[in-house]
This record gives C-alpha cells, structure tokens and sequence, in this order.
C-alpha cells in the first residue's frame, strides 16, 4: 500500500482528564499549516456547556467538596461512542485516518480501536493511557513505576461524588502550584495564569476505574506510534515505557513505533509547533509490516 498522502489524512484529537478539545487548538493550527485535516472532540463532561458543581464559581465555592457530580452516571463507554461517532464521520471522508490520544483519553480511543479497528489506520499516543498490558488507567497509576509521579490529590471522595474532582480555581497557590506543577511545569514563569480557567474540574469516575480490554486480534492489528514526553511529571518516562513494553507483549509483530518531545505533559499548550511535526511524521508513517 502506498504511503497516504496529507490530503488524505485526518487526525482525530482525543484530550485527557480535566482538559478538553479546546486545549488542541494552537497544535491544530499548526497541523493545518502542514496541510492536514484535524479534529478535535470533546468527551462527556468537558467543553464549554460541560456541568460543573453549583458552587465552583461562586466565593468560597459552596459544597464544592461534597456535591455529586452530573457526571456520576457517565460510562467509558459513552465516551468510547464519542470517539466512535467522530471516527465514523472521518471515514466518509479521508482514507488515512488516524487517531491521537492524550493521558487518560487513551482509554477511550483504545476502546473505540478495538470495538472498530476497521475505522482507524493508525493509533497515536501522547503520553496516554495504552490497556495493552493492564485494562486501567488506575493500575498504571498505581504501580510502583509511578511512584514518583505528581498527582494532584482529588476533593473530596472520588467514589461518592461519581467524579475525581480537582480544584483549578482554588484560591490557594499550594494547590494551583501542584496542578500546574503536573501539567505545565515548562510552563514559562510570568505566562498567564488563564490555564486555570480551561481546565474542568471533574473526571468521570469511570474513566479512571472501568477496564478496557483489547485485544491483539482488533486492537493489535493497528499501526500504532507512541510520543513519550522526557520530562512528564504527570505521567512520568518510566510509566510511559511501562505501557509500550507491555503493549508491544501482546503484540511482538506490531510494536510502537517510538518518538521523542523534550518537556512535560502539555506540549500542545507549550511548544505546539514541536508537537504538530511529530504528529504528521507519526500520521503519514506507512508500516511494511
């Protein structure tokens, strides 16, 4: 098969936890100025309509830390059709479709690969979730290689809220330091502090919990490219290596093609042109295997 062409191709964006499509837009510009189609989706409970505790916005955000959350009942799989729904409509178009994950999005778009491989030529992660060893985001959190990892601490009891909430709005610079500490640490010093405001501050539960199996006969037949971030505290060079090697056990035949980015976690807000080059050569990579 013929090395596809970038009229041919589509990226399909996948954010992660607490972020959302808007955060892709400066690497879409970028994509586009390479002359490649991109899209950005939103998963349940982000973008600009997604619910938020009653009291987030308000001084000393009332019951902020015990409300449930309006996103208690969402599934991974209703995040799952909503990357399936995107990956349908990009079919009709392109011949080359690829999908790019970040962080925890990397459940979602494994789940929407492995329920339909025949709608993704090639799978992208960026520093993401891949199920191929384990099917939770929570057993590679959890596991001694991620010891060192920053996370920021949840408010409240994730469980009981239906949420892992996180408070980008707090008034303590502690807590706003820890976040910015796991995401943006490259962050230049004096930038604005408007990162604060795109950042949503509940997770689905499930999206953390829910497993996602895949396989090496739906999954594992996709081309797949990872982009490992060399200096992530979030989710640090040891967990990302974790997944590759464990991912590449299930499938010895198809291994990650691996690539490189100096910096931490959101290289789409910090150097996005960087980002956009190593997601078109990842994207019109054509594998002889």
């Amino acid at each position: 098969m013929t090395r596809p062409s970038s009229s041919e191709t589509v990226i399909l964006l996948v954010h992660g936890a607490w972020h959302s499509a808007l955060h892709w837009t400066s690497t879409q510009r970028a994509l586009a100025r390479h002359g490649l189609a991109s899209v950005a989706v939103d998963l349940p409970g982000s973008g600009l309509d997604a619910p938020v505790p009653s009291g987030y916005f308000l001084p000393g955000q009332p019951g902020f830390a015990s409300e449930r959350s309006e996103l208690r009942d969402v599934t991974m799989q209703d995040s799952t059709d909503v990357v399936l729904d995107a990956l349908v409509s990009a079919r009709t178009r392109y011949r080359n479709v690829v999908l790019a994950s970040h962080s925890a999005g990397g459940g979602a778009a494994s789940a929407a690969a492995e329920q339909a491989p025949e709608l993704v030529d090639r799978l992208v992660y960026l520093s993401a979730f891949v199920p191929g060893g384990r099917p939770r985001f929570a057993d590679y959190i959890e596991a001694k290689e991620n010891a060192g990892a920053v996370q920021v601490p949840p408010i409240g009891d994730p469980a009981e809220l239906g949420a892992i909430r996180i408070n980008p709005l707090s008034p303590d610079p502690a807590v706003a330091g820890v976040i910015r500490r796991a995401f943006l640490d490259d962050l230049p010093e004096g930038s604005p502090e408007s990162w604060r405001q795109f950042l949503h501050p509940d997770l689905p539960f499930a999206n953390f919990t829910t497993p996602v199996p895949v396989s090496a006969a739906r999954w594992g037949r996709i081309s797949r490219s990872y982009v490992r971030l060399a200096d992530d505290l979030a989710l640090p060079p040891a967990t990302q290596d974790l997944m590759i090697a464990e991912a590449d056990r299930l499938t010895p035949g198809n291994p990650f093609r691996v690539h490189s980015l100096p910096g931490g976690h959101s290289p789409f807000v910090t150097r996005p042109d960087e980002l956009a080059t190593t997601l078109v050569a990842a994207a019109l990579h054509r594998s002889d295997r």
